[in-house]
């Protein structure tokens, strides 16, 4: 059994004697406390909805990673920010001072499903909110675990309490610090609880990789064959709904490790997002939504039921449930090495087709190029669909240099032979604005003929351009949808827009190179 690296044990602890504290509270007490104290409310649905006030998404520019000794060397500093010790203890200092007086909760939970990699994990926070959305987006312990329940991590999540600025060394009010030698999380200055959980997702892309294990940010499932599917993608480019299907039973929704077992969910739960979610289009999260789960930043109506087409407080509308919530799922929350790996990109300049399939040399390269276009409301300040370049489709969240992950991905598709597709769910016939977003029912179409082997006897055609096997036919799917350049009035238009996506394709690749 692989063994735990060596990192420094805790020097920093939390005396919570000044607070009122309550320790691991069922799911009624924290839904009570949150209609109580937090100007929760009660949807009709079950659900109960949370605002999160001013960061409606998460901030990556205040997040920090500490320059201890353990971790120097190894982080990608050109993707993090740095924090000195002397400015954490500052910070952790300032923490203790502020809890005197307040309610707390403090939740246990543990991270990653399969037991030779988990990691114990306890929250202290202040929002019931807060509270029940990290009881449920982790892995929950059992009675006889809580008992005998010693934290490997703490994060302190004092969202509602801003720091100075410069004065504290950090660059606005808001600050998140990850601390790997004390092994502790200091969130300030923002309430968007997926800070939480991105936290604990940075902090295992960081020990998983030392262990020989591939951390992604991926959502995964499995057939009634025993064959397991990772899905990769940004925020928005549809992990959660694609691997939500009625055929697959679900492995998690968001962030898994590949160990040389197979596939584990980091994760105990989902966070979907909400914006114009429907019955019809995404029965298995609508179904998910009740009591239990959390609406954050969901507009309702004065009969609180949700209004889930109004994005007047944000796009990146969400919900939280535990993946108890989803029937057709795996459990435990593991599978079998993939079969099949799909890059999701959201293709906002509407060039890229809809489905084609990589080569393992070319897949490599454009995991390294991590393309999308990041939707609204995913990050703070980002409000039209921009193109990003997301190395490994999870830049924010990535500790180490890509390559690290790259690599890992490379040998383990090789010694498994998973085959990889990448899968458009943007535009189509335009760019954003112009043409139309790609169906939903078309992509899941495409995807169940890539698993099922329906596409292993079609023709497939060489697109140069970008170094992709496009189908001359799939089923279920309108034939003239699957060359793009077929769809757009303007073919010349087409050309250059694609010629400049390519452009920043090889400027992205080059760019990750040169920083080896």
């Amino acid at each position: 059994m692989p063994t735990t690296p060596s990192i420094a044990t805790p020097s920093n602890s939390f005396d919570l004697s000044a607070a009122t504290v309550t320790r691991n509270p069922s799911v009624e007490e924290l839904i009570t406390d949150g209609l109580a104290f937090d100007a929760d409310v009660e949807v009709s649905n079950g659900a109960l909805a949370a605002y999160s006030g001013k960061y409606t998404g998460r901030t990556p520019k205040d997040k920090f990673i500490v320059a201890t000794p353990d971790v120097e060397s190894d982080v990608w500093w050109a993707n993090n920010n740095r924090m000195s010790p002397k400015v954490f203890s500052g910070l952790h200092a300032k923490a203790q001072r502020t809890l005197a007086g307040k309610k707390l909760y403090v939740i246990d939970t543990f991270a990653a499903a399969d037991p030779a990699y988990r990691i114990a994990v306890r929250f202290i926070v202040e929002r019931p909110y807060h509270a029940l959305f990290v009881h449920q987006l982790l892995i929950r312990p059992n009675a006889a675990e809580l008992r005998d329940f010693t934290p490997d991590w703490t994060v302190v999540d004092f969202g509602k309490y801003t720091t100075d600025g410069e004065a504290d060394g950090v660059r606005s009010e808001a600050a998140i610090a990850l601390n790997f030698a004390d092994r502790e999380v200091l969130i300030f200055g923002t309430e968007y609880a997926g800070e939480m959980k991105k936290s604990v997702f940075t902090i295992m892309n960081l020990l998983l990789p030392r262990r020989g294990v591939l951390s992604m940010h991926c959502s995964a499932n499995i057939g009634e064959a025993g064959d397991a599917a990772l899905f990769f993608g940004l925020s928005g480019t549809g992990k959660t709904t694609l691997s939500a299907d009625p055929r697959r039973r679900l492995i998690g929704d968001d962030e898994h490790g590949w160990s040389d077992q197979g596939v584990f969910n980091i994760e105990g739960g989902c966070y979907a997002k909400c914006i114009h979610l429907s019955a019809s289009g995404e029965p298995e999260i609508w179904n998910a939504i009740k009591r239990g789960a959390v609406l954050e930043n969901v507009v309702l109506s004065p009969s609180n039921v949700p209004e889930y087409d109004d994005d007047s407080i944000t796009e990146n509308t969400r919900c939280a449930y535990p993946i108890e919530h989803i029937a057709n799922r795996v459990d435990p929350s593991v599978g079998g090495h993939p079969s099949n790996i799909v890059f999701l990109t959201c293709d906002a300049l509407g060039v890229l087709p809809p489905v084609s399939r990589l080569t393992p040399e070319r897949a490599m390269e454009l995991f390294l190029v991590g393309y999308t276009a990041k939707l609204a409301g995913t990050e703070v300040g980002v409000v039209d669909p921009t193109l990003t370049f997301s190395t490994c489709f999870g830049a924010p969240f990535l500790p180490l240099h890509p390559h690290v992950y790259a690599d890992l991905l490379g040998a383990k598709i090789r010694r498994h032979k998973s085959r990889v597709w990448m899968i458009n769910t943007g535009w189509t016939g335009g760019p954003f604005g112009v043409g139309e977003r790609i169906k939903l029912a078309y992509t899941r179409s495409m995807i169940n003929a890539a698993f099922s082997g329906a596409l292993d006897g079609v023709e497939f055609a060489t697109d140069h351009r970008f170094g992709l096997q496009v189908p001359n036919s799939c089923p279920d799917v309108p034939t003239e949808l699957l060359s793009p350049r077929g769809t757009w009035q303007d073919a010349s238009e087409y050309d250059a827009k694609a010629d400049f996506l390519k452009a920043k394709f090889d400027e992205s690749l080059e760019k990750i190179r040169a920083d080896a």
